[in-house]
C-alpha cells in the first residue's frame, strides 16, 4: 500500500505511524520534491528513534543539529538541516519520518 492509499491528515501527515515504511518515506519525499540521501535518512532515523524510544519526543532544530554533529562529526548548523529539508526540518523531516505533526515552531 502506497502513500496515496494511506489515511493522512489535511497536511499530509500519516494518521497511523504504523503505516510508515522506508518506501512510504520515499513517496512522501517525492511529493515534497526531495530525493533522500544518506544524510536525509540519518535525520529521519534519528527523529523516529527519538519518537519511539524516548516517550514520543520530537526534538527541536538545535537538538537535531547536535545529534547530527555527533553522527556526522563536526559542527552542524541549522542551515545544514534546511539544505536537506527546506520546508522546516522539524516539520518536513518529521512528516517524511511518518511522525505526527509537531506543534513546535522549530528553532530553539
Amino acid at each position: 500500500m502506497g502513500y496515496a492509499d494511506l489515511e493522512k491528515t489535511e497536511r499530509g501527515y500519516l494518521v497511523d505511524t504504523g503505516d510508515w515504511t522506508p518506501a512510504v518515506a520515499e513517496e512522501i519525499a517525492a511529493t515534497e520534491s526531495l530525493t533522500l540521501t544518506e544524510k536525509h535518512w540519518d535525520l529521519i532515523n534519528y527523529l523516529r528513534e527519538e519518537f519511539f524510544d524516548n516517550n514520543e519526543n520530537q526534538p527541536n532544530e538545535r537538538h537535531m543539529c547536535k545529534a547530527m554533529g555527533d553522527r556526522w562529526g563536526g559542527s552542524v548548523a541549522t542551515k545544514d538541516l534546511y539544505d536537506l529539508f527546506p520546508m522546516q526540518p522539524s516539520k518536513q523531516a518529521g512528516k517524511i519520518a511518518g511522525l505526527p505533526e509537531t506543534k513546535r515552531k522549530g528553532g530553539y
